[in-house]
């Protein structure tokens, strides 16, 4: 599938494609579609063609958009997982797509959106006060263990919640951004939005549980796809191994040792020959499988955003991660 640049029908068949999408009882109608033509969240991409000020900007022209049809899964374990997509961003084709508009639960991969948005908001260097419902997440669940009263810098959350998974790291983010998680869930709808992610709704940063709070894999890979255009976001996202020194309430230093829990970044998977992982982001839970957001980039240079929603097991979504990125990728 290849997105036809500079036409119309790139945005029509966006919106088309999303309205059409859903699950259970997840109302598929889109109330306000994204639209076709430049608005003010476009307008810094505008026409800086030289062709004069009547040329119009369409939302697509460099994204990836494909057809309602799956393709590619002759090749592939495709059963092993609900949904799954590669997006080559620089041809802008999809190869490779399962059920890429089906509504599903995203897990952790939830706090793509929480780090873009913290980066966009937020001052990296901004010490913020972790609250005691920011503290108060089940032992059970992702966290980075830390304590009501702790001071600890923007920088130092967001490695915890890209690398650590940190639920405790998300819900102190969204609270240092926006006052409490429920505005800052606003600003996540928004957002993506904004992005063309109409088939998306989020009520929590870190991605728990909620009936309410689903997504698609196309929607992740425009999520994903505007957050890697920040540098920062691309650091964290490369990093394996890092040290957080930040002070309890008690004005006590703490340091904490996170590494990634991408097996490709730890060194407990190895991608296809020709391709290079540059990073991602997991996410599991018992009503999302498990599931990974992944940049690599192949033999070419090319940058590729993979996805696999609701796998059955971990080592099965690594499994397909890796015959789409063989099979596909290059």
């Amino acid at each position: 599938m290849r997105c036809i640049n500079k036409h119309a029908l790139c945005g029509l068949l966006t919106a088309a494609l999303l309205a059409v999408s859903g699950c259970g009882n997840k109302a598929a109608e889109i109330k306000n579609p994204y639209p076709v033509y430049s608005t003010a969240v476009t307008d810094s991409l505008i026409a800086a063609s030289g062709e004069g000020s009547n040329v119009l900007s369409y939302f697509a022209t460099n994204l990836c958009v494909g057809g309602l049809e799956n393709t590619g899964l002759e090749n592939t374990d495709e059963q092993v997982c609900e949904g799954a997509g590669l997006f080559n961003t620089a041809t802008h084709e999809i190869p490779y797509a399962k059920n890429i508009y089906e509504q599903l639960y995203p897990a952790s991969t939830t706090k793509i959106l929480t780090c873009y948005l913290a980066l966009q908001y937020g001052n990296l260097d901004d010490v913020v006060t972790v609250s005691q419902d920011a503290a108060n997440m089940a032992s059970d669940s992702s966290v980075c263990g830390l304590k009501a009263g702790d001071q600890i810098t923007l920088r130092d959350l967001l490695y915890g919640l890209m690398m650590r998974s940190g639920n405790d790291a998300a819900v102190a983010i969204a609270e240092y951004i926006s006052g409490d998680t429920d505005t800052f869930a606003g600003l996540m709808n928004t957002t993506a939005a904004s992005l063309g992610a109409t088939g998306s709704h989020f009520v929590n940063p870190n991605g728990l549980p909620d009936d309410n709070h689903y997504t698609t894999v196309y929607d992740l890979y425009l999520i994903f796809n505007a957050a890697i255009q920040n540098e920062t976001f691309l650091e964290i996202l490369k990093t394996t191994d890092y040290t957080a020194n930040y002070t309890d309430a008690a004005g006590t230093p703490v340091s904490q040792e996170w590494t990634s829990t991408n097996k490709y970044l730890a060194g407990t998977e190895t991608a296809p020959d020709g391709i290079t992982v540059l990073g991602g982001k997991t996410g599991t839970t018992g009503e999302a499988g498990y599931c990974l957001v992944l940049l690599s980039q192949n033999a070419s240079g090319q940058n590729l955003i993979s996805i696999v929603l609701k796998a059955d097991c971990r080592d099965n979504l690594y499994l397909l991660m890796n015959e789409m990125l063989r099979q596909y990728g290059n």
